[in-house]
């Protein structure tokens, strides 16, 4: 048997730049929620942390993430998450290749947020806050950036030797990039929260009434971002999958259990071509699915160079 090939973070990155990756998203949406075969996440509990699996299916292409979660790695200097994903022939189920499982969740995530922006958020939204210094917040500027004409933006984080450095890459590109601080979302059209939070990371009450929030940095029931003011305030709360969210989302799960957000409100992927942002804020919240990762797991195969992807 051949030697798979593997695809690192870096050349993902090259075979698959922005606009491709949402486009790519954007394909897929469709017929995952036509078919419905939305498989669950398992965790598997371990002593330094937790082991995520992520299968899916589609017609063309199947695949498969598995992803180690370390909440104590950046004290070592390591990644919090890091994995592989193994994409394989949907007909003849033969591996076709592997990939940085990272990277892929990196793209899928980041991605995933600009379609919906691109879709939803006011088209003359130009000041964006970021809460977060890591990979996943750098992607979402990156990736934001891509479908809105962003000018301003503001970066809030703990660390700030790490927000500083983040900046400084940033704003190669011209764009006006600086430390910010979480009352700056009094003025932000699109607020983004990319964090290990556990709890909320900014008043909702200080908002501006126009918003589009981004909530992408926990997948399990006992962590939020956002507080019951967010929920309360909004006029469309939109997930990828419903029951995934009232089940896993601790952003949604927590709101219901306040009373500030009635299930009844939610909107999903599946209701998202007859959907528009009206007057007020907008919450997106996202905790990742199987079928993101295929669709660009099969979007980075399809542009492998010939030699490699044959």
């Amino acid at each position: 048997m051949r030697a798979l090939p593997y695809v690192d973070s870096a050349l993902l990155s090259d075979l698959l730049p922005w606009p491709t990756a949402i486009s790519a998203l954007g394909r897929a949406l469709a017929p995952a929620y036509a078919e419905g075969g939305f498989t669950e996440r398992t965790s598997v509990p371990l002593d330094n942390g937790e082991l995520l699996l992520m299968p899916a299916a589609g017609s063309e292409t199947v695949g498969v993430k598995i992803i180690g979660v370390a909440p104590g790695n950046p004290e070592q200097g390591l990644p919090r998450i890091q994995g592989l994903y193994t994409l394989f022939d949907a007909h003849t189920l033969a591996p076709l290749a592997v990939l940085d499982g990272t990277a892929l969740t990196t793209v899928r995530t980041a991605g995933q947020s600009a379609f919906v922006v691109r879709e939803l958020a006011p088209e003359q939204a130009r000041r964006l806050v970021v809460f977060g210094a890591g990979p996943q917040a750098e992607a979402h500027v990156e990736a934001v950036r891509a479908v809105r004409s962003i000018d301003t933006v503001r970066i809030v984080g703990r660390r700030q030797e790490r927000v500083a450095a983040l900046c400084e890459r940033l704003g190669r590109s011209g764009t006006d990039v600086r430390p910010g601080e979480p009352g700056d979302v009094a003025s932000a059209d699109i607020v983004v929260c990319a964090t290990t939070s556990a709890t909320p990371v900014f008043d909702g009450a200080d908002l501006a009434d126009h918003a589009f929030v981004v909530a992408v940095g926990s997948h399990t029931p006992d962590a939020r971002e956002l507080d019951g003011h967010v929920f309360s305030r909004a006029s469309l709360v939109l997930v990828e999958h419903r029951q995934t969210a009232l089940r896993e989302a601790g952003d949604i799960v927590r709101a219901v259990e306040d009373g500030a957000l009635d299930p009844g409100r939610l909107r999903d992927f599946g209701d998202l071509a007859g959907l528009r942002a009206g007057g007020g804020i907008s919450v997106y919240k996202s905790v990742g699915m199987g079928w993101q990762d295929l669709a660009v797991a099969q979007a980075v195969w399809e542009s492998l160079p010939a030699g490699d992807a044959r």
